[in-house]
């Protein structure tokens, strides 16, 4: 069964005027494992996620898409301990497609990526569990594959979407300087022991 699949991250003593330089961080790292250099979206949420947003700006793709500095600036420039910042920024990874009277076939499918921010105060200090900064991968199909039968090709695909996925979250946490981070999904579950066990299957 599909799960929503997070890394949250963790930075000591972290001061709020320093959370600009750890979103461009981790927002510039995508570009080199498979994603975009530029962010598609922002938008500034106040106080609670039930509130509505005092910030939305959507950039578009490609191009049109925002440097990450600018996003973040931009963003930012409401600075409070009670809100939370998002970014959306595009990353691809290998998808199986199916379509009625067509084989199945694995291509390589773009995903919007959250990535947000949260001040202290936010949500009642969602930080503590949340992290600091939370990075929303979208459902943890692409990993695991769970769906259907995992041949030789599905799980050469599948290795390297969790490939691309270890080497950027090793990336975010060294290059912003985290010295705490978790890889963790919606339900509980251990992504890695369900990886372990679905690839076993396999071979």
């Amino acid at each position: 069964m599909a799960d929503a699949l997070y890394l949250s991250l963790w930075y000591p003593n972290l001061r709020l005027a320093s959370l600009a330089d750890k979103l461009t961080s981790v927002l510039s790292a995508f570009a080199a494992y498979g994603g975009e250099a530029r962010v598609y979206a922002a938008t500034v949420w106040p106080v609670s996620w039930s509130e509505a947003p005092v910030f939305q700006r959507v950039y578009g793709r490609g191009e049109r898409g925002a440097e990450p500095r600018q996003a973040v600036d931009e963003a930012l420039e409401l600075l409070h301990d009670d809100y939370a910042y998002e970014f959306q920024i595009t990353w691809s990874l290998w998808e199986l497609e199916t379509a009625p009277n067509l084989d199945p076939r694995w291509s390589r499918q773009p995903r919007l990526v959250r990535v947000t921010g949260f001040g202290p105060l936010f949500d009642e200090g969602a930080y503590e569990q949340e992290g600091h900064i939370r990075v929303e991968f979208g459902t943890d199909g692409a990993f695991l594959d769970e769906g259907n039968e995992l041949g030789a090709a599905a799980a050469r695909h599948v290795e390297e979407n969790v490939r691309q996925l270890v080497e950027l979250t090793a990336a975010i946490e060294k290059g912003s300087g985290a010295t705490a981070r978790l890889l963790w999904s919606e339900m509980g579950e251990s992504l890695a022991q369900r990886l372990a066990a679905r690839l076993g299957m396999g071979n």
